[in-house]
Order: structure tokens, then sequence, then C-alpha cells
């Protein structure tokens, strides 16, 4: 009888193991947590991740006091570094955000621990990072309990959450900016609206707030360190007292706000939050995961949901991308993890699928470019569509007239996007393509091939092509656009190009072409000579081609007197 049960007792257990689902992480709140992946290594201690409009992310490194840029599978590039910083403990550079004008006023916002004892607020240019102005300081500072996290809420203000500083009291005084909530201008004043008249006090009560977040519905979440027992999310509402140090966690008293999720110190310790599809998601430093926590259409959570459990450390930062994508930091060199080699980390987590959707997007159409400076162009294109829904559009780029290989530059989730960091008087060539929530991607738009003006500041102008239709044996270039980016009016102006070997103008409108050699000069037309500085024009021309040459003009340049 033993002898037979041994392998009846190993069937058993092969069918088992095949019936038995695979292990895998949930898709919860509209991520896959099974496909996440590394995109970034050789970070030291990211605070907080902040987005340009090209797509790539702003990092904090909280004990270099550096701003490091970063892409999906590229070396972090520093790209500013914040003066006077004092990096000890729970202090150093801290939070970081970009302001939602970014494309006309290019600031960036640093909150940090300083060498002259506080944590204060500077805002800088990438452009001349050395030039940091303080816009806000005297926050009280200590080694613990900093809080940091700055962002820009729904309305266009600047919040920022800080720490007690160790000092309990601070979080009740209405005339510390210790231990509270804080909303001011983008300038530093005092907005507005604010509950107590003339502070910049947003709520108050907080032992160390370092997540902020709003719902699609303008509500505004936080995330905040308990001391030994609870830590905390809380919904956050104008002027309410949050309890600290009388109350740690729930305490039902009607003298202050009660969080809206708790949990244990070990579990969580929670740092960064996002919000995507009705979903918060906090970063856990001691809990080492990410809490997931859906809430109802009222704000009210349902049951937290942890992934990522201990599967990458200590996790600091947590953001959602202009890919779609949910961004997670790690901390695990901040002296209270075991870092590896890679530390530390980006780890990105793709919008969950339903892996039945493999239609791609149609390209997207009429790409054209505009406003060319020396440094920069604006790209513009008319929308793809897809049977369940374009989710972004990925910009892509090659060096020259010709040659070169495409590559990404940029993501927008409409259908305009600013290229900055351009050479002058050089010539760039873009394309455009759309992706969808299943990571499906559409045939790239047609080429446009932008030439950045020589940065004169009196004369000049600019010429971008785009190629509107094409066939076995010609095409059409339309719109040419002739763009002024002096700052003196233009009273006439020339574009020169090179046509491929073989092509013949066939016809032209809006502007009167001469043809020598393979070299095409157009010259305005009575009508469109006069530019004012920052006004353009178009013009357009028909060509023929040997059939089967796939070729089109280039390299073209625009002069005015």
């Amino acid at each position: 009888m033993r002898a037979r049960a041994v392998p009846a007792l190993i069937l058993a257990l092969i069918a088992l193991v095949i019936s038995a689902p695979e292990a895998r992480a949930q898709v919860v709140g509209g991520f896959d947590f099974a496909r996440a992946e590394v995109s970034v290594t050789g970070l030291q201690v990211p605070w907080a991740l902040a987005f340009l409009p090209d797509g790539s992310g702003l990092a904090s490194e909280r004990n270099t006091g550096r701003i490091m840029q970063v892409r999906p599978g590229q070396t972090p590039v520093q790209v500013a570094t914040i003066s006077g910083v004092s990096a000890s403990g729970e202090s150093g550079l801290l939070g970081i955000a970009v302001s939602p004008t970014y494309a006309q006023d290019g600031w960036v916002y640093a909150y940090f621990t300083s060498t002259s004892g506080d944590n204060r607020l500077v805002r800088l240019q990438l452009s001349a990072p050395q030039t940091q102005t303080v816009i806000f300081s005297g926050v009280p500072s200590a080694t613990i309990h900093d809080g940091g996290r700055i962002a820009f809420g729904p309305d266009g203000m600047l919040y920022v959450a800080t720490g007690d500083a160790g000092a309990t009291s601070n979080a009740q005084n209405l005339n510390s900016p210790a231990g509270k909530i804080l909303r001011m201008t983008p300038t530093g004043g005092i907005p507005s609206g604010n509950p107590f008249s003339g502070s910049r006090v947003w709520s108050y009560g907080h032992r160390n707030v370092q997540g902020l977040a709003w719902d699609t519905q303008g509500r505004m979440y936080a995330t905040e360190f308990g001391q030994n027992t609870w830590d905390e999310v809380n919904q956050i509402v104008a002027g309410a007292n949050y309890g600290w140090p009388t109350c740690e966690g729930t305490c039902g008293n009607s003298s202050f706000r009660d969080p809206i999720v708790t949990w244990t110190t070990a579990q969580a310790s929670p740092s960064g939050l996002a919000y995507a599809n009705n979903t918060l998601f906090v970063a856990a430093l001691r809990g080492q995961r990410i809490w997931a926590v859906p809430l109802n259409s009222g704000g009210t959570p349902g049951t937290p949901v942890p992934e990522l459990q201990s599967a990458y450390g200590r996790l600091r930062g947590a953001a959602v991308g202009p890919d779609g994508w949910l961004w997670v930091t790690t901390s695990n060199r901040d002296g209270r993890g075991t870092p590896v080699a890679q530390d530390d980390r980006v780890i990105r987590i793709p919008p969950a699928t339903s892996g039945t959707d493999t239609s791609p997007p149609t390209a997207p159409g009429n790409l054209a470019a505009s406003a060319t400076t020396a440094t920069a162009t604006t790209l513009s294109w008319a929308a793809s569509t897809d049977n369940v829904g374009v989710s972004g559009y990925d910009v892509l780029r090659a060096p020259g007239a010709s040659g070169g290989s495409f590559t990404q530059v940029g993501t927008s989730a409409t259908t305009s996007f600013t290229s900055t960091g351009l050479t002058a008087s050089t010539t760039y060539r873009f394309q455009v393509r759309a992706r969808d929530a299943a990571g499906n991607l559409s045939p790239v738009s047609g080429t446009v091939t932008v030439t950045t003006s020589s940065g004169g500041t009196t004369g000049g102008c600019t010429a971008t092509a785009t190629t509107q239709t094409q066939w076995s044996g010609g095409y059409v270039i339309q719109p040419v656009t002739v763009a002024n980016s002096g700052t003196s009016a233009a009273t006439g102006w020339a574009v020169t190009f090179t046509l491929p070997t073989g092509h013949t103008v066939t016809g032209s409108w809006n502007a009167a072409l001469t043809v020598s050699g393979q070299t095409v000069t157009a010259r305005n037309a009575g009508h469109n000579g006069t530019l004012s500085p920052g006004q353009s024009t178009t013009f357009g021309f028909q060509a023929g081609r040997p059939s089967g040459n796939t070729q089109v003009p280039t390299g073209y340049q625009c002069t005015s007197p």
C-alpha cells in the first residue's frame, strides 16, 4: 500500500501545480505592477520627481543637492546644483516642482534645508541654473521632520508641506510655518482665499507631511508620518486642524480632522503620493511597497492594496509621468536601506491593458513647425484616431537635413510640443507618432525640417517645411512657414533649399521660385513680404522626381534684409 501511495501523491501534486494560477502582482488602479521595470539607475537618494514638457523627469537628490534630468534607459544628467544645501539625517534637497507655465517662463522650484539654518524655497531656470532666487524662507529645520514636498495645485498656487522640525508645539502654532501645509503664489506671496488672513497657512496640526496630490475633482490629499503607531493619509481641507501632537491616527475628537487611511509605521512610513484612475498611490519607505488606495466618487477610500512588496527596497517618490506610466523612486542609499549596485533607481509601472487590443492608432497628420527661434521650435499636428483611444504622442528628432537616426526627445498628451535646447543655425528633422494604452504605436507622421535662427536680436527669419503629400513621381511641400525671428520688422525674405538630383519644380504658390542647378530660391510675393517680429507666412510648391525615388528637398535657409 505504501508503494502505491507515492505515485498517487505525486500525481496529485502535479495536478495542483498545473491548475494553480500563475503568481503575479495584481493589476490595480489602472497600472500593471507585474510589468514594472527599472528605467533609471545610479541616482543618490532621489527625493522628488517633477516633469518637463519634453516628458523627461527632474529628480532632486537629497544628499548631493543636485537636480538630475532622467529619461528611461538613459544615464541621469546633472542639470543644476542647489547652493547652500545642508544635508544631515532627513534634511537636504527635498521637494521639486516645475511651473505649470514652464514653456513660457522656464521656472523650476526647489525646497531645501539651508546652511543658514532654515528650510527655504528657491526658483531657477535650467538655462541659467546658477541664478537661484529665494522666494520663501524661515521655515524651522532640523535633522528630522523637515516635510519638504512641494506641488502646484489645480488652482495654479504652490503648496509646500513642512514638518514640525522635532518641536511638536510648532504644529499647533499658527504663527510658525512648521508642521503645516502652506499655500502661496508662484512668487512666494500670500494669495487670496487662504483661510487665515495674512498667512500662507492652508492646514495645520501636522507632524511630517511628505506627499501631496489632488484628484480629478480638485480634492487635496496628503501623506503624513506618525510617531510610533499610526501613519496617515489625510484629505486636506482649508483651515482644518489635523491634531498633532494631541492625535496620532484616528482619535475621534471633533476639534480635529481624522485621517481617511491609517497604517502601522512598519507597514508604511509614507512619503511620495500620486493620483490616477480614482486611486491614490503611496510610496512607503519602511514598508517597502506601494499602497494603492481606491477612492469612490465622494473621495471615500476603499481597501488599500499593497504592491511591489520588498521588490525594490525603500520607496520614496511617486508620480504619474506624461507617458502615462507610474514613476517610483527608491531610497536605499539614505542610510536606512540596503542598496544594490543599481541604486538608487526609478521604477516605472505601465498602464494596464486587457491584452486584446492590437490595433495601432493612425499616424498623426499635417505635422508643422512654427515660432522657431535660435533654441526652440513649436510643433503641431492633426490628432490620430484609435479603436480605444490615443494615450499620447512621442516626438522624434534627427540631426541635419538628411541622414542620422530619429530618437525620441519628448512626449505630449496634446497635439503640440515645444522642443527646446536646440542649437542656433542648425537643421533638425522631426516626426511624431501616437500610442494607445495597450502600447501600440502608430506609423510615424510626415517629416518637418527646421533650421534654427542665428540668434540675432535685430533681424533674421526661419523657414520650416512640411511634406504634405507624396506619390511615386512627385510630392507637395506645404506649408513652408517663414517666420520673423528678429526684433525688427522684415521687409522681404528669401528661402533657399536643395532639390535632390533629378527633381524639378513643377509649380509654386505665394512665392516666386528660381532654380539654379539643384538650388532653389523662393522669394516673397508682393502681399507677404512684410513681417512684424514673431509674425509668419507660408508658401508651397510641387515637384516631380524619378519614379521610386523617395527623397525630398533639404537644407531650408531663410534670410531677410
